[in-house]
This record gives C-alpha cells, sequence and structure tokens, in this order.
C-alpha cells in the first residue's frame, strides 16, 4: 500500500479508501466485516462512510452502514487503526426522512448520533455531504442561478458548530463534499479571515467519465491544498467494462438499480467502449487502469474503492501497484478530447 498525508494535518492515510455505501443493502453485515479485515490485511487505514448509507437512501436502512462498521470496531478492537471518515447528510427531497433542518441546526445532533452507532467516541474527518444551497450538484452539467432559492449563507454558523465538536474532541477534520468552487473558497475565507477550523478535503466525483473536478476545483485542490478525496472512480461500476461486455451479475448495482444513469448515457458507453480498448491494448485490465488513472492525479489524496465482493476489492487493490505509461496517459486523453466529461 502506499500512502500520504491528509493536508494540514498530521493524520497519514493509505492512497486507497475504503468506501462503504453497499454494506446494509446489497451487502450483509457479515460480507461488510470480510471486506474490512481484507482491506486493513492489505494496508488500507482508511474508511469513508455516511449517515446517509446505504445508497439508496431509504428510511428502512438509515445510517445502517455506520452501524455495521461501529459492530466492527466493537468485535475487532481495531478502531485506534483506522481514520475513520463520515458525512452529515443536507436538507432535501431525497433525504427529508433525516433531516429538514439547515446544517448548523442538525450538526451537533447528527454528529453525536454517528458517534453512537460508530461505537467510537471520535470522527477522525466528518464532511458535509453536499451543499445545502441550490446549486449544480449530482451530474447536474451548468449552473442555473433559482431566483426562489432563499437560502441563507451559512457558513459562519456551520464553523461555529463545528469548532465547538473539534474542541470537544468528537472530531478531530473536517471537509465537504459534491461542493462546488464558490462554496469551497467561501469555506476557505470564512476560516482564514475569522480564525475558524479549515476545511482539508473535498470529496467529490472524480473519474475517466467525469473529470469536471479538472476545471477550477483541481486548481484551488493544488493551490489551497485541499485534497481530493476521489469517489465513484469506477463510475458504478461502468469502468469495470462489464456492462459493456454484458458479463454483469444480477445483483450489480446497475441492474438492482437502474435508476442511477449517470454513468449509463450513450456517450458514456461509448467512451466505456473506447476506454476497454485502450486498456486491452496495453494489456491492463479497464478496472485497474480506471482506479490507477484517478490514484496518480496530483490533486487526489485518496482514492475511495468500493466493492460488493472480495474478488472486487482485491482488483480494486492490486490497482495501487499499476503504474501508466506515458502512452496508456496519451491515448487515455485522445479519449477524453473526442468524448469529455459524459457523465456531467
Amino acid at each position: 500500500m502506499k500512502y500520504t498525508t491528509i493536508p494540514h494535518t498530521d493524520i497519514k492515510v493509505s492512497k486507497l479508501c475504503l468506501g462503504t455505501m453497499t454494506w446494509g443493502n446489497q451487502n450483509t453485515q457479515d460480507e461488510g466485516f470480510e471486506q474490512m479485515d481484507y482491506a486493513v490485511e492489505r494496508g488500507i487505514n482508511f474508511f469513508d462512510t455516511a449517515e446517509l448509507y446505504p445508497v439508496p437512501a431509504e428510511q428502512k436502512t438509515y445510517a445502517e452502514t455506520e452501524r455495521i462498521i461501529g459492530n466492527w470496531f466493537k468485535k475487532s478492537g481495531k478502531r485506534n487503526q483506522i481514520v475513520l471518515a463520515s458525512k452529515i447528510a443536507g436538507p432535501g427531497d431525497y433525504t427529508a426522512h433525516i433531516r429538514t433542518k439547515p446544517f448548523h441546526e442538525g450538526l451537533e445532533e447528527a454528529i453525536d448520533a454517528s458517534l453512537k452507532r460508530l461505537q467510537t467516541d471520535y470522527i477522525d474527518l466528518y464532511q458535509l455531504h453536499w451543499p445545502e444551497r441550490k446549486t449544480n450538484t449530482f451530474g447536474i452539467r451548468d449552473y442555473k442561478d433559482n431566483p426562489e432559492d432563499v437560502w441563507k449563507d451559512n457558513f459562519g454558523e456551520v464553523l461555529n458548530v463545528l469548532e465547538k465538536a473539534i474542541k470537544a474532541g468528537k472530531i478531530r477534520q473536517i471537509g465537504l463534499s459534491n461542493e462546488k468552487a464558490w462554496g469551497t473558497m467561501r469555506y476557505l475565507e470564512e476560516a482564514k479571515f475569522n480564525n475558524k477550523p479549515r476545511m482539508v478535503t473535498i470529496q467529490n466525483a472524480y473519474s475517466l467519465l467525469n473529470r469536471v473536478f479538472e476545471g477550477d476545483l483541481a486548481e484551488i485542490s493544488l493551490r489551497e491544498n485541499i485534497g481530493l478525496l476521489a469517489y465513484s472512480p469506477m463510475a458504478f461500476g461502468v469502468l469495470s467494462g462489464k456492462y459493456v461486455k454484458g458479463t454483469a451479475a444480477e445483483n450489480s448495482r446497475l441492474k438492482l438499480f437502474p435508476r442511477f444513469a449517470r454513468y449509463s448515457s450513450e456517450n458514456c458507453t461509448k467512451a466505456t467502449e473506447k476506454y476497454l480498448k485502450v486498456a486491452e491494448d496495453f494489456n491492463l485490465s479497464l478496472a485497474q487502469m480506471a482506479l490507477a488513472f484517478v490514484t496518480e492525479q496530483p490533486f487526489v489524496t485518496s482514492n475511495i474503492i468500493g466493492a460488493t465482493n472480495l474478488t472486487q476489492l482485491k482488483e480494486n487493490i492490486d490497482s495501487i501497484d499499476v503504474k501508466l505509461s506515458e502512452e496508456v496517459l496519451k491515448a487515455i486523453q485522445e479519449v477524453h478530447t473526442e468524448i469529455p466529461n459524459p457523465a456531467t
């Protein structure tokens, strides 16, 4: 395994982070335990979860993933070996069963509830799962102003509550998720000019099919030293090649949940076919090529990998040893130039 340090901290994390959003729905608790045991055996010390998980978010499974992780901590006794990240869900139609209040009104309660489920006294990295204002997240390509958005600028209030939690020892560091350039800079400015806790990471989607982070946010990441935790590097499994090959199992993510169509458009399929050919031309698996590409980016602190079985997890972890040649990177760029960011 390879390791790095979360920016502005002394927290050492593996370059691959274990994603957990299938546990409690697609995966049982025993399967989650098996994945955590195997990941730790392979050198992964960084787990990412959220109160929202498992996905899709439903009342009947709410926060089950955190409970599974908490049960593993209790059984294994390995809490002190793991850098643990979790997230608070923001208000919205998708999460009305979780929260209807603004972040700053629900933060303290959410942190305490996560700590209880996770059976721990602290969370190493606590993230805001998405902006509470209306903006173009989750695959919406362009920002359009909504004059009916009566959202109040709560950046200062949010940091005040997070600061209180840090001082109480409940969380160590804070980060963003699904945030845009403006929101990221507002949080950084609020921290800088008002001596408040600083966001140290941003967890956004990033893959061969979605490289929009390379726009404004990549510059912010590098110049302001806020590390990307890249999620969906496999594009819901599309970049394994199993859907274009027709080899996907019946319990695969997109067969179970076809409404998650962000990576299933005609252009995504065309791009995936081209990336598959690149991988085959260079005797690589598409999955490992896709993951290695993400892990190698200079703005990536850790690449969040997920799997529904140990075979997938082993292949994903093995990608840490794949170094892409200049010829492979050139071929990838040619596809990207022809079909840029089809998932957004």
